[in-house]
């Protein structure tokens, strides 16, 4: 499918571009190394950013090991190719008996870690044939998923596979503790908490956006889609006093242009850059046209919109605003995902099913400094208090003899 997708289609362009001559090329690196290596494996860069503090923490304790990272994605593979903390980077080969054998024979991994929803049976199947520690970290399992359909015993199978699961809830735990192992399930939380403090302890600071900021109610929209930029739209253009800084989810040239269409006054970030001081007054919207600002930007807004809410994809990281204090608003498509839904709870983030609904809900906080305080206090309360998944895994790791120093 990517094949035929390719010419038309840049993401997939690159996931096919990206596995041609793959397995040589990991073949060629392995034939180098003479130490062990940990495997890291991600879908995509949200998944690799939940599995990094583990693989910080595991790098801390055992220094010696190697550490590989595989993606599916091109998303996550071409923003984190040259990670510093990683020894290589690829993309994974495509699951099949001969790929999997080919890779683990080469890489020899001490210990594999799948990150949250990754399941690939070949490669899963020769790990376990090979009695190597496979752990699946921050793994959330809901009712609807094919392992629990009448017609899902080959998923089923996939489950006993895994050495250990850390899981980020009890619900998921409860799902899968008849299929699985005894005593191989932890309820540890997700390691995206940790992930978000790090983060936010050594923030990034930008003096740019700090002068674009000035003294203005600041609304930075993540990792948004089209289907958020409709909805934000009008809100935008009547909303003269507040300044808008607008991450969009992917930074193509169409995606771009179309933030550039829909919002008043708008700049991109590299142009706003080379502008004199007394130019920067100018501009009402701010598109921000790079990867890796996001997760620090945060810190500069009065409330917080996150993207993905008005899709069928499902919002984007609520933590990475919510570890600032920042009230957090989005879209009704949030279900699937736990903290979004416990934040709701307590009153740190808030939910709006239509545009107008989003307008309201955005007016009254920006007329109401109190709630915004109040919301963006329980949001940082609730980040802190679930902090901790990390070192849980790295003492599983720790007492079960897992990796030698």
């Amino acid at each position: 499918m990517a094949k035929l997708l390719a010419p038309f289609n840049s993401k997939a362009a690159l996931w096919v571009k990206g596995r041609k001559g793959l397995m040589p090329c990991i073949k060629t690196a392995m034939q180098l190394n003479d130490q062990p290596i940990i495997w890291m494996h991600a879908a995509s860069l949200g998944e690799f950013e939940q599995g990094l503090p583990v693989i910080e923490s595991i790098k801390k304790q055992y220094p010696q090991h190697r550490l590989l990272v595989t993606f599916f994605s091109p998303s996550g593979y071409e923003v984190r190719k040259n990670h510093p903390l990683a020894d290589w980077v690829f993309y994974l080969p495509m699951d099949s008996p001969i790929n999997a054998v080919e890779f683990i024979n080469a890489v020899k991994p001490s210990i594999a870690l799948f990150i949250k929803y990754e399941f690939w049976y070949f490669y899963l199947s020769e790990l376990k044939k090979h009695q190597i520690p496979t752990l699946l970290v921050s793994g959330i399992f809901r009712r609807e998923q094919l392992f629990f359909k009448w017609y899902g015993g080959f998923y089923r199978k996939m489950l006993l596979k895994f050495t250990h699961f850390f899981v980020q809830d009890k619900g998921s735990a409860d799902l899968i503790k008849d299929l699985v192992q005894p005593n191989s399930i932890t309820i540890s939380g997700d390691t995206r908490f940790d992930r978000v403090l790090t983060i936010a302890t050594a923030r990034k600071q930008f003096p740019i956006i700090e002068q674009f900021c000035a003294n203005h109610p600041i609304i930075i929209a993540g990792s948004t889609w089209s289907e958020d930029d409709k909805v934000l739209q009008h809100f935008t253009k009547v909303h003269r006093n507040a300044k808008f800084i607008i991450a969009p989810h992917q930074i193509s040239r169409e995606r771009l242009a179309e933030c550039m269409q829909r919002y008043p006054s708008p700049i991109l970030l590299s142009e706003f850059e080379s502008l004199s001081s007394n130019q920067l007054n100018n501009f009402q919207t701010l598109i921000i046209d790079n990867v890796g600002m996001l997760s620090s930007l945060y810190y500069y807004a009065t409330i917080a919109f996150i993207g993905g809410g008005f899709t069928n994809e499902g919002i984007h990281n609520t933590l990475e605003a919510a570890v600032f204090g920042k009230p957090v608003v989005f879209g009704p498509v949030y279900d699937k995902y736990l903290e979004a839904v416990e934040m709701v709870e307590i009153g740190a983030a808030f939910s709006a099913e239509t545009a107008l609904e989003m307008e309201v809900l955005l007016d009254e906080l920006l007329n109401n400094s109190d709630a915004i305080t109040k919301a963006g206090q329980a949001g940082a309360f609730y980040v802190s208090t679930n902090a901790g998944a990390s070192n849980k895994i790295l003492d599983y790791i720790q007492a079960n003899l897992l990796l030698i120093n």
